[in-house]
């Protein structure tokens, strides 16, 4: 069953990676600018953070199987229809149904792989989808820019289209509905609270993207966090009242569920700020092709690889607190590290400093997710799944706006443009110095954060419990371990 989710996995993660490459070779194409192109990626990864939630609830009612497949169907037919696309209008608009299928696979992954495993093999589950994600990572560049320069841009599609092909022959084949659906909810879809989050990641998205662009009091932003929470609330008051929600919210009231939630959130938004602001840092500053700020950040992706898997077989047998404060410390030190940078600094710096945060990364991720869902339902793991790729995908975009603004602001405090594009376009001289500066304070404050969700770790506990929704109490597994 890993082998048909791991290769589903990859195929997203890779797809991302492979059309982020191409992104110039459209814009070339189509003689378009580049914000314009940016609307390819955009677009896709709005679509999926916005669905899922509801793709998760959808297939704990529906079938996980079922909507994994068609979800796949759906990705493999917007990869053709993004391969012979003759104008970038009609590439984007693939991309949003593109996007819509990966929600569906995304949603019921998690929960389908947690499917083949018990309980007491939650943390290697888990583990073993990090270090897919971690090989699609690293795999979709490389192979992208492979294509794109044999093939061109629409070579990147057609191998995503093959690859898609053979997921979906060995799901067909080796997923078995019986395992992966469990006990299903049974419930009806809460349309009400499908439309209503959908509506709140929209927005939030929205707001996040631009606030550092438009200035965080611009009236667009401010009214978009007001709209946020304004629905927020609503949803929340609508969820506790229905019989069938989309997302059970009194889950926050477990320690652990939520804790777990909030380390996540300041983890991946940790993991972002180095992913974004790094390759400005090596190519501008230290004047690295794109070529070598590639093999630069590969051992962290390995890391990341190794870690995961190890990391959540290691929390099954000794619980999640030693891997859940241990990894956010290593993480912290690792963004310390890259505090450390100047215009000068050494590459070996730099990679111990990406490295170090990867272990750390590696380390915390399924530990953390393992813990999160010891307090759900098993026929409830769609939701979480989707839920929790949600978490990943709202803080990716949290820390990259705070990152910006952090940046921004400094370079602004220097006396400089207050903006990333002056980075590279820029030629006053001290500009790279302030940048530097920017990224320094970022990295500084994100290892402080990080350190905080270290210590709200620790109050998490660590004793692994599931909770038995039908006596309202939690109760200890049988495969219960302290640290």
């Amino acid at each position: 069953m890993y082998s048909a989710i791991g290769l589903g996995i990859f195929v997203s993660v890779a797809d991302h990676g492979s059309v982020a490459v191409a992104l110039p070779s459209i814009a070339n194409e189509f003689e378009t600018d580049l914000p314009t192109v940016q609307w390819v990626m955009i677009a896709y990864a709005l679509t999926i953070s916005s669905l899922l939630l509801p793709m998760g609830r959808l297939s704990d009612i529906v079938g996980r199987k079922r909507l994994y497949i068609v979800g796949f169907s759906i990705f493999l037919v917007s990869a053709l229809l993004c391969m012979i696309a003759d104008n970038v209008v009609a590439l984007i608009a693939s991309r949003v149904l593109m996007g819509v299928g990966g929600a569906m696979t995304q949603a019921t992954a998690t929960a389908i792989l947690l499917s083949a495993f018990d309980e007491s093999e939650r943390g290697k589950a888990l583990g073993l989808q990090l270090s897919a994600v971690g090989t699609g990572a690293v795999g979709g560049p490389a192979i992208g820019g492979f294509v794109v320069d044999a093939f061109g841009w629409r070579g990147v599609f057609l191998l995503t289209i093959t690859l898609a092909v053979i997921a979906i022959a060995v799901a067909l084949f080796v997923l078995n509905r019986r395992r992966t659906d469990g006990t299903r909810s049974g419930d009806r879809f809460d349309l009400v609270g499908a439309v209503t989050s959908t509506a709140i990641l929209i927005v939030f998205l929205f707001a996040m993207s631009n606030g550092a662009e438009m200035g965080w009091r611009a009236p667009p932003i401010l009214a978009g966090f007001v709209v946020v929470v304004g629905l927020a609330g609503f949803f929340t008051y609508w969820e506790l009242r229905n019989r069938s929600p989309m997302l059970d919210v009194s889950l926050f009231r477990h320690r652990v569920f939520a804790i777990g939630v909030v380390a996540s959130v300041i983890s991946f938004m940790s993991i972002s700020s180095v992913r974004f602001l790094m390759p400005f840092y090596l190519q501008t500053v230290l004047g690295y092709s794109p070529g070598k700020v590639g093999l630069v950040l590969v051992p962290a992706a390995f890391a990341m690889i190794i870690m995961g898997p190890l990391g959540g077989r290691l929390s099954d047998r000794y619980g999640w607190t030693a891997f859940n404060v241990g990894g956010l410390l290593f993480t912290s030190a690792g963004l310390f590290i890259l505090s450390r940078a100047t215009e000068a600094s050494p590459v070996w710096l730099i990679v111990l400093g990406t490295v170090t945060q990867s272990i750390g990364t590696g380390t915390f991720n399924a530990p953390n997710n393992s813990s999160i869902l010891s307090v759900v339902e098993r026929s409830k793991y769609g939701v979480m799944s989707g839920f929790l790729n949600l978490v990943r995908n709202t803080a990716n975009i949290t820390g990259i706006a705070v990152a910006t603004t952090i940046v921004v602001t400094v370079m602004g405090a220097e006396g400089f443009e207050p903006s990333l594009a002056a980075v590279s376009e820029s030629g006053a001289e001290g500009v790279l110095g302030a940048f530097t500066s920017g990224m320094k304070t970022a990295y500084l404050t994100m290892s402080g954060l990080v350190l905080l969700g270290a210590a709200l770790s620790v109050l998490k506990g660590g004793r692994r419990r599931t909770l038995d929704l039908s006596a309202g109490t939690s109760t200890q597994s049988g495969t219960s371990r302290t640290d």
